[in-house]
């Protein structure tokens, strides 16, 4: 049953990986080929960084799918009506796909912390040139604005963590009381010096004069902290566990919130559980006499109750973004209540 399952459930993905990685290739293509010096290298690139996106996004659904599959064929050759024959009970005819579910998440789980995280950072630096040449490294942050009293400062790029934080392409806009632009100070390169930034080698350009002055070495931006740098964008998608984690706890001792974050951290912990939750949802699809008639129905009603669950699950993430749940309850409720749904479901039909 296990190895059916899993066959199954993973020839779904393919087809679905493949059918879906090529509708979103069509519709990116011309935006990567229309770079000058791009070409079938770049192209290849790009599948390579959106593929884990589309397999951690669908391999639930192919859980789901392959779970009722399974379950239906089983129960058309009568195979489920000699296991309960014999003496199994419903939850012990589902063992085997609850067994191979559980390996299936912990697999997820390593698959998105270790590849799906590194492959949406580096997809999100590179959309962001325009999937032009990208300097960055994984893990660095791009286009940091951030606002010193009335001046703007912005950064394409930093790199490391408090104050060893490091600042590439360092523009910072003087304004005026009223709002307009009195000059721009531009350098290359930038780090921590006191209660401000020291930058080199900085050229001022005057608006009023149109002159473009050297400057040397001069320290910009006081009072702005590297926390204002460094995590001012944390994207949860793109960071492992660990490093989510690690992003939280310097918000925290920055003073900033970070309830949406925690959600998007329980979840990296819930969201592959949903793959055990799939045999239970699905199994209304086992059981049940094929010559009744309702076996189509049962197979509805079984993506249909898997299908709520995901509905639910970004309904509930929503929800926790917004505030209106607490980050453990955005992340763990869907969960929970189907695992319920689903138990009461089986117990109420079958046991």
């Amino acid at each position: 049953m296990a190895r059916l399952f899993l066959t199954r459930t993973f020839g779904i993905l393919f087809g679905l990986v493949l059918v879906l990685q090529t509708l979103d290739l069509l519709s990116e293509s011309g935006r990567i080929l229309g770079t000058a010096g791009n070409g079938d290298a770049e192209v290849w690139r790009y599948v390579s960084l959106r593929a884990p996106q589309i397999i951690s996004t669908f391999l639930p659904f192919s859980v789901l799918l392959g779970t009722v599959l399974t379950l239906i064929t089983m129960n058309a050759n009568s195979e489920v009506v000699a296991l309960k024959a014999s003496g199994l009970s419903a939850h012990q005819v589902l063992a085997p796909l609850v067994i191979a579910s559980v390996g299936i998440a912990l697999v997820t789980f390593a698959f998105n912390d270790r590849i799906v995280s590194r492959a949406t950072a580096e997809l999100s630096a590179w959309q962001k040139v325009n999937y032009g040449a990208m300097p960055l490294d994984r893990g660095d942050r791009a286009n940091v604005w951030v606002r010193a009293d009335n001046n703007l400062i912005s950064a394409d790029r930093i790199s490391g963590r408090g104050e060893a934080a490091r600042l590439g392409g360092i523009t910072v806009y003087e304004r005026n009381p009223d709002g307009g632009l009195r000059g721009l100070i531009t350098a290359p390169n930038g780090l921590r010096q006191g209660d401000g930034w020291k930058v080199w080698p900085a050229k001022r350009f005057d608006v009023a004069s149109g002159a473009l002055t050297s400057l040397g070495t001069v320290v910009v931006a006081r009072g702005v902290t590297p926390d204002q740098f460094t995590l001012a964008n944390v994207d949860g998608d793109a960071l492992s566990f660990t490093g989510l984690r690690a992003a939280i706890s310097d918000l925290e001792e920055a003073g900033r919130p970070t309830k949406s974050l925690e959600g998007v951290l329980w979840h990296k912990l819930s969201g592959p559980l949903s793959s055990v939750l799939m045999p239970l949802l699905g199994a209304v699809a086992a059981f049940g006499i094929a010559r009744s008639g309702a076996l189509f129905v049962r197979a509805v009603i079984g993506m249909a109750l898997g299908f709520a669950y995901f509905m639910a699950d970004k309904f509930a993430l929503a929800m926790g973004n917004l505030g209106a749940y607490p980050p453990f309850l955005a992340a763990w409720a869907p969960f929970l209540l189907f695992l319920l749904i689903g138990e009461a479901v089986l117990l109420r039909t079958e046991e």
